[in-house]
């Protein structure tokens, strides 16, 4: 099993859960398989993480099949995107990638959907085509490119993404939280980032789609950054992974003011919906809706280099 603390609390999370997921499942002539959901701000790691999750699964002795999607492989292609910015000239937080309504719900509920019955007898030869967006393209904005192609039967489904299990909250809750200070950034945050109530609401709006894609995850990881320093670290971490990946590709991506205001319209998102990892949200009628994975959550609290912490279970 791999080394590294955080890939060995990852990997006996999910191997436990798959024996478990396959006794709840048992007598079923398919089991479906086990959907993995990841969560990491920007920087965290989890995308590396979860590719050496990956390593350690598929090796020896476990020799599992496994599937890793990022959320960010289901953004728009270039030019949608360039469209979503266009119709919402006012609101920062549409102004390129990353925000719900900058994602194609449509594939993403393809899929995973197919992933969901790729182990049934009469899905198992289907290609299903995993997507890729490469972020280096159009100066950092990026576009998709082409992706990979799998078949099942598959044991392990990994799902990992900045926003993944952020749910849909009240008008009255995004209200009271934008007059209060964003903790270890500034007081004033939204306001001098030129960020309105009604960009957040717009955003809640869009994240009504997406607790379709939750429904399908049987087991949640965290990775999290320590209590005190909850948004700083982000832009640290973000700029440190744009400065490897522009040192590998001959300088392609972003500069660091780009980075800087890139990850500022990320911050909304964590303010006023992450906490719908372990709470959940509202679902599109209005209703309280709890995630499915309560109970079968791992948290990974982490440091300024990215340590871990403390290890927690939700």
């Amino acid at each position: 099993m791999d080394s590294l603390p955080q890939v060995k609390h990852m990997s006996e999370h999910v191997l436990r859960q798959l024996a478990l997921h396959r006794e709840r499942q048992a007598g079923r002539s398919a089991i479906p398989p086990l959907f993995v959901a990841v969560q990491g701000p920007q920087g965290s790691g989890k995308t590396f993480l979860t590719t050496r999750l990956r390593d350690a699964l598929i090796a020896s002795p476990h020799s599992l099949s496994v599937v890793v999607l990022s959320i960010d492989d289901l953004y728009l292609p270039h030019d949608q995107l360039v469209a979503v910015a266009k119709a919402y000239p006012e609101n920062r937080l549409l102004q390129g990638r990353g925000q719900p309504g900058t994602h194609d719900v449509k594939l993403g509920n393809e899929i995973i959907a197919r992933l969901k019955r790729s182990n049934e007898q009469a899905h198992r030869d289907d290609p299903i085509n995993i997507p890729r967006f490469d972020k280096s393209l159009f100066g950092g904005e990026g576009d998709r490119v082409k992706g990979t192609s799998v078949t099942g039967p598959v044991d392990v489904v990994v799902f990992e993404g900045w926003c993944v299990g952020f749910y849909p909250t009240s008008q009255e809750e995004i209200d009271r939280r934008f007059e209060l200070p964003v903790p270890s950034l500034s007081a004033d945050f939204f306001s001098a980032r030129n960020f309105r109530k009604k960009d957040i609401h717009e955003i809640n709006e869009r994240l009504g789609e997406f607790p379709n894609w939750w429904s399908y995850f049987d087991t949640f990881i965290q990775i999290k950054p320590v209590e005190n320093h909850p948004y700083d670290y982000i832009y640290t971490w973000r700029l440190q992974q744009e400065h490897n990946m522009k040192s590998a590709n001959g300088g392609k991506g972003m500069t660091d003011e780009q980075v800087e205001k890139f990850v500022d319209r990320y911050i909304p998102g964590y303010v006023f919906f992450g906490d719908g990892i372990t709470k959940g949200g509202l679902d599109t009628a209005g209703n309280v809706v709890q995630p499915p994975w309560v109970g079968r959550g791992l948290c990974l609290q982490i440091g300024e280099s990215r340590e871990v912490l403390t290890v927690n279970k939700f």
